[in-house]
Formats: C-alpha cells, structure tokens, sequence
C-alpha cells in the first residue's frame, strides 16, 4: 500500500513539475517573435492609413492618387500576413493592433506624411528591427523583415516622384498625375509594389513574374 501511495505521489509531482516546466518554458526565438509582432502591428496601421489616404483621394476627385494609396495597402497587408505568419509558425498568437483613430488629412498633406511614414520605416524602424533579430539567426524572419524594407524602398521612390507636388503647386501636379494612365502589380511573396511587370522573377524575393497581382481600384 505504501508503495502505491509512493508511486500515486511521484506521478502526480511529475504531472504538476510538467505542466509548470511548460507553462513558463520559454520560447526558443524571443527578440525574433518580439521584432516580428511590432512589424505586423506597424504594418497593420500602415495598411489601416493607405485605405483611408485612398478613400479620402477618392473623395477629393483623385482617383490615380487614390490608386497609389490602395497598392501600398495592398502591399502591407501582404508584410502584415507574412508577419502573421512566422508568429504561428513560432507558435504565437499575434497580438491584433489596436484599433486607431485616424487622423486624415487632405490629399497634399496625406501625400506628404506617406512619404515621412516611409522614409522612417526605410531608416530607423526596419534597420533596428532587423539588427535586433540577427543574432538569433531565424531565416524566414529575417528574410520577411529585410523583403519589407525592400518594398518599403519602392513606396519612397514612387511617392518621391510626386513630392514636389506636395507643396504649392500640388494642384498642378495632381491634375498632371490623373491625366496618366498605369496601373500598379504587388508580388503576393513579398509586397513589392511596381508600375511595371519584372521580365522574368520578382527584384526583391525572386519569385517568378506570376507571383504579381493587379492591384484593383477602389470602387
């Protein structure tokens, strides 16, 4: 009887140490899934700020700006699944963003913060995010966070093109922009944002040319 008990108690202490060893094991790639969560949440209210930039063009009678605004959504909304993603694979749950009062502007002075936006995701944001991530060497992490900031190069050139229109003569060059016809393709791998389709795979990821999407204006 003494030994059961004996054997009663030792597999209920292995049953409880178990549970407790688990519950607060740490996960294997912290500053990783860290780094991560903080891109999926900036690129959620990036996304979150495109949408209601390009409602707002829509409204001013911008509609090519407009067209702009929605292929960067576009664009980091595939940053923010791909984020998403390697948190679940990590076996993290990610932490949805808050939802944000947005503050919209104007046509002009939505152009001119886009630009601020990116160039601060280009310089700081995604260069400390990556620097943070490296020693733990996770690949897939490393690889979506440096795909991003490569994209997020290709929304400043494209917004760089109009901003000198982001002063007084905005409206000059806004009717020039709505009087061109484009369109703009996003590679559904990595985000890249283009006017032009690549000749053969994607410049930043290098999937084949069938990884782009049309990205559709906003009805």
């Amino acid at each position: 009887m003494a030994k059961k008990l004996i054997k009663f108690q030792f597999v209920v202490f292995f049953f409880i140490f178990t549970i407790v060893s688990f519950g607060s094991a740490q996960p294997k790639y912290p500053e990783t899934i860290s780094t991560v969560q903080i891109a999926y949440s900036n690129e959620i209210q990036a996304c979150q700020n495109y949408l209601a930039y390009a409602q707002r063009a829509k409204s001013e009678n911008y509609p090519n700006l407009s067209y702009l605004f929605t292929s960067f959504a576009a664009s980091e909304a595939i940053h923010a699944q791909n984020f998403k993603q390697i948190l679940l694979d990590l076996g993290i749950k990610a932490k949805e963003a808050p939802d944000l009062k947005l503050k919209i502007s104007g046509t002009r002075i939505n152009l001119k913060e886009a630009l601020e936006f990116e160039m601060l995701d280009i310089d700081q944001r995604y260069p400390q995010l990556i620097e943070k991530a490296k020693p733990e060497n996770y690949l897939p992490g490393l690889r979506h966070l440096n795909y991003s900031w490569e994209a997020e190069k290709q929304h400043r050139e494209l917004i760089l093109k109009m901003q000198s229109g982001t002063g007084i003569f905005f409206g000059i060059l806004a009717k020039k922009i709505e009087e061109t016809s484009f369109q703009y393709f996003v590679c559904q791998t990595c985000g890249s944002t283009t006017v032009e389709l690549p000749n053969q795979a994607c410049h930043i990821c290098k999937s084949p040319v069938s990884a782009y999407q049309e990205v559709s204006r906003l009805k």
